[in-house]
């Protein structure tokens, strides 16, 4: 049973305005007990009134924040394009030193290529010099080699002609051995 019905029960039932007034004062003071803070509970209207302040503070938080975010990215883009400029100053000056160190290097390239190719001239011509002095002793070779083959042919023409004069000394020997043996006999 609710507070509010059996309120009305009790008041209904007590005859005197005395306890009428007592059982009354009860109650509220049992509200006061139940809500002892019912001066500080906020209605619909100040919900509404708190929510549009909210609202009202919240547009101007979001105002001040977007004119800080404004703000901020303006520094960082101002920051971005110092950056920029210096990193593009300091690719200008890599490029020039690497154009500077490019030359550099195609004139030390150009010094050796000159350096060796005076080299390969120079150790061309003792190839030729070398060359030169290997046919001729190629050639005093070939012409001792004639000579030496000469000798040896007159050589052996001259031992053929010895062994063929040998052979027909001894054939000779032989006739006439075989002329003495056959006149020894007739004798």
């Amino acid at each position: 049973m609710s507070v509010a019905l059996r309120l009305y029960e009790q008041l209904t039932e007590a005859g005197e305005d005395k306890t009428r007034a007592k059982l009354i004062a009860e109650a509220f003071e049992q509200f006061e007990e139940r809500y002892p803070n019912l001066k500080e509970i906020a209605t619909q209207g100040h919900v509404r009134e708190s929510e549009l302040r909210l609202q009202k503070e919240i547009k101007e938080v979001e105002g001040r924040l977007q004119k800080e975010i404004r703000e901020v990215e303006g520094r960082l883009q101002k920051e971005i394009r110092e950056v920029e400029g210096r990193l593009q100053k300091e690719i200008k000056g890599i490029d020039i030193k690497i154009l500077e160190l490019e030359s550099r290097l195609q004139k030390e390239i150009r010094e050796v290529e000159g350096r060796l190719l005076k080299e390969i001239k120079g150790i061309d011509i003792k190839i030729l010099e070398l060359e030169g002095r290997l046919q001729k002793e190629i050639k005093e070779v070939e012409i001792k080699l004639q000579q030496t083959e000469v000798r040896l042919v007159s050589a052996i023409h001259r031992q053929t002609y010895w062994v063929i004069g040998s052979v027909g000394t001894v054939i000779g020997f032989i006739r006439l051995l075989d002329w003495l043996l056959a006149n020894l006999s007739k004798f």
